[in-house]
């Protein structure tokens, strides 16, 4: 985020340069950065001689460098944008030898979504040199609660740490699906306001009692009807709450529980840190530590992965999602 915020400040400043390269796993990021050269580099008069943008499938590298070799009219540059450039990866390459002498009065923009060009070759070098390269990384799971509230912070909001898990629980690791409901809670709310679980059931439809946040914490409490309420609530709703999510929550959970039995420094600052969670839910591993030994969490680890094939469909083709839910449930308690 930090790097994105020393790119757009460049720019704003005048620091333009010739080509921007943006590649990488995380789409979120690509988008942001282009979509603000497209809308702010030129002005509103100087965009229609001089800003284009191409899509990958339509055009060839030949294509790309001919109109970027073009000279702007009646302005002091003209943009090129390339969006979807990644289907132009087996040719790629080929853009270096613009690349190494481009036209000095052309942005040329390109965006390459969920792949990355090597370093070792002609064109990452030739654009390192003379222009901006940009990797969008994609976030890891438990990075994503802090981006959120890095997000709302810039906006002037805040967010409890159980209303930033509801959202990851229910979104995942998208960062442009999770912007837009951030962007719905911010048309609703009014600056300055945090937001609560409350906030995100009233408003994004997710159920503050019934999820995966709360199913983990009644298992790590070992409250066993809490924990069969919702897993119920689930089978009753399998389209809003798949098993295989619940699952994969749940394996990472007792993998980090399993972890935090092998700690010797057990200080809530070092679990952590070694944990890589917020602070906030330190108690939850200390409770669910004292429920749980060690021999009982790798019996739960085993039988997750057992569960994580069924709810594939290995081998359990015939047997409702909800009642395999359930079954495990049984396994994981007892």
């Amino acid at each position: 985020m930090d790097d994105v915020k020393q790119l757009v400040t460049d720019i704003k400043n005048g620091n333009i340069k010739p080509i921007y390269f943006l590649m990488g796993e995380e789409p979120y990021y690509i988008d942001r950065i282009s979509e603000f050269i497209e809308k702010n580099v030129l002005s509103d008069e100087e965009k229609g001689f001089n800003q284009m943008v191409l899509y990958g499938r339509d055009v060839s590298i030949e294509d790309i460098v001919s109109n970027a070799k073009r000279y702007p009219m009646m302005a002091e540059r003209q943009v090129i944008i390339v969006k979807e450039a990644q289907d132009l990866s087996r040719t790629i390459e080929n853009l270096a030898g613009y690349a190494t002498n481009p036209q000095p009065t052309t942005v040329l923009v390109v965006n390459y979504k969920y792949k990355k060009i090597d370093k070792r070759k002609a064109l990452y070098k030739a654009v390192n040199k003379i222009g901006v390269i940009y990797e969008s990384k994609k976030l890891y799971e438990n990075q994503v609660a802090d981006w959120i509230r890095k997000v709302l912070a810039s906006k002037n909001y805040t967010i409890s740490p159980k209303a930033a898990q509801m959202l990851v629980e229910f979104l995942g690791t998208d960062l442009s699906k999770i912007n837009n409901e951030l962007d719905k809670l911010q048309i609703i709310l009014p600056k300055g306001s945090n937001i609560t679980p409350e906030a995100i059931e009233e408003n994004i439809g997710i159920s503050k009692d019934y999820n995966n946040f709360e199913l983990q914490k009644a298992i790590g409490e070992r409250d066993v009807l809490k924990a069969h309420k919702i897993v119920h609530y689930f089978a009753e709703n399998p389209k809003d709450n798949p098993m295989v999510v619940t699952v994969s929550l749940l394996f990472n959970f007792f993998s980090q529980l399993l972890h935090f039995h092998g700690l010797n420094d057990k200080s809530p600052r070092n679990m952590a840190s070694a944990l890589k969670i917020n602070p906030y839910f330190v108690n939850d591993y200390i409770i669910a530590a004292r429920n749980y030994p060690m021999k009982k969490v790798s019996g739960i680890v085993s039988t997750l992965r057992e569960f994580d094939v069924k709810s594939k469909g290995v081998g359990s083709n015939a047997v409702p999602q909800g009642d395999l839910l359930k079954e495990l449930l049984v396994k994981i308690v007892s």
